[in-house]
């Protein structure tokens, strides 16, 4: 349980159908930064409100501390992907390697009739061929659906685990809470990274981590420098740029790791910022010894592809050539960064999940051609982001 409306109906659910319930609630951070002040995750709070809902369902509760397996398993890992001015998903990380790793690990499942119940927003049906296999299905709820989040957990998690709202919308949860007399009924949700808390920038945050290494901003047409960054983990591909005396909104469409290099280009809608390719490594299949149908065959397999979490789910084509994975959307996704998530669906089935590596666009743009020289700035970013210079 989190503290939040959503654990804490699920509970009350589990709790309808006679199950001999015991809440666990992760510490995950540890909120005494480096200043030494007590910010950022307020999980005291949410401590509390769990034992209040616990208290009134008059079921036991506990505390489990996994912060310092939050923070070798999680945070620091990202750290480095953000240092490397990539764009990781620490959320999706959190629900493999703590959720449904380090948690999992520290409590005594041994009981076959023992289950592991989580207030996702998510469902789970069973595949009978050619034996009993969980499948992790989209929640009817599409705007609060998770599963997004859960795409790199292992078949083995899945099978021990229940989605009690999976099959409410967030509305029907509120007025469940409500019903329920929940203490939680009217809690604010969430939003974001717990590590970071609502009143901190994100990239002043990073910027306590990580070290200022300055390098250019350039105009991604005309290849012009029209400003400088903190390094290039300050920006994420599709993200409003300021930049002192720029007339027009500018956005990052391109990152260069070999010079350092930020490209920008005028406008939200600009056709830089647009994908419809995308490279993924280190594919995890929630069945392990079950890839995408089809393409280890060397056929082209029909989904849907998701590369964030409020995004809805967009037809692809996901293929196999020489260098690996291929996934193709039939719409173009705008800011998509290397470092991000890319799960895969069969219809609501979710398949497995892999990061990006590198992006592109395989068809025709039109734009202003670059001004001639200054070639050490190809549009694009040399390994990671792979951006082609023709377009």
């Amino acid at each position: 349980m989190s503290g939040g409306v959503d654990s804490s109906v699920a509970a009350r659910l589990l709790a309808e159908q006679d199950f001999d319930l015991s809440a666990v609630f992760m510490r995950n951070w540890d909120t005494r930064d480096e200043s030494g002040t007590d910010e950022g995750c307020e999980w005291k709070k949410d401590w509390e409100d769990v034992q209040r809902v616990c208290k009134v369902l008059d079921i036991p509760c506990r505390m489990i501390d996994l912060s310092r397996e939050y923070w070798n398993r999680v945070f620091e890992p990202s750290l480095n992907v953000w240092e490397a001015g990539l764009t990781p998903n620490p959320d999706v990380w959190c629900n493999r390697e703590i959720k449904f790793g380090a948690l999992l690990e520290r409590l005594p499942m041994e009981d076959e009739k023992a289950w592991f119940a989580t207030g996702h927003y998510a469902r789970k049906t069973w595949s009978n061929h050619p034996r009993p296999r969980p499948q992790l299905r989209c929640a009817k709820d599409p705007i609060k659906d998770q599963s997004y989040y859960l795409s790199s957990i292992s078949e083995q998690s899945l099978a021990r685990t229940l989605f009690p709202i999976g099959d409410f919308t967030k509305a029907q949860v509120r007025d469940l809470a409500k019903k329920y007399d929940l203490p939680t009924a009217e809690r604010p949700e969430s939003m974001g990274l717990c590590f970071i808390g609502e009143k901190t920038r994100f990239r002043d945050f990073l910027s306590s981590y990580l070290p200022p290494n300055p390098g250019p901003i350039c105009d991604h047409v005309t290849q012009k420098r029209v400003g400088t960054h903190q390094g290039l983990w300050s920006y994420t591909i599709g993200q409003k740029a300021r930049i002192p005396g720029m007339s027009e909104k500018m956005f990052v469409s391109g990152k260069m790791e070999g010079t350092n290099t930020i490209f920008v280009v005028p406008g939200g809608d600009h056709p830089l910022l647009l994908r419809n390719t995308y490279r993924p490594i280190e594919w995890r299949s929630i069945w392990a010894d079950s890839p995408i149908p089809g393409v280890e065959k060397g056929e082209a397999f029909r989904g849907m592809a998701k590369i964030r979490h409020r995004q809805p789910l967009v037809p692809c084509t996901v293929s196999r050539d020489e260098h690996g994975l291929l996934i193709t959307t039939d719409t173009p996704q705008k800011g998509v960064a290397t470092g991000q998530v890319i799960a895969i669906w069969d219809d609501d089935w979710c398949l497995g999940c892999g990061l990006v590596d590198s992006t592109s666009y395989v068809g025709e743009l039109h734009f202003q051609k670059p001004a001639d020289g200054d070639e050490e700035h190809a549009a694009g970013r040399s390994g990671s982001e792979r951006i082609p210079t023709e377009l």
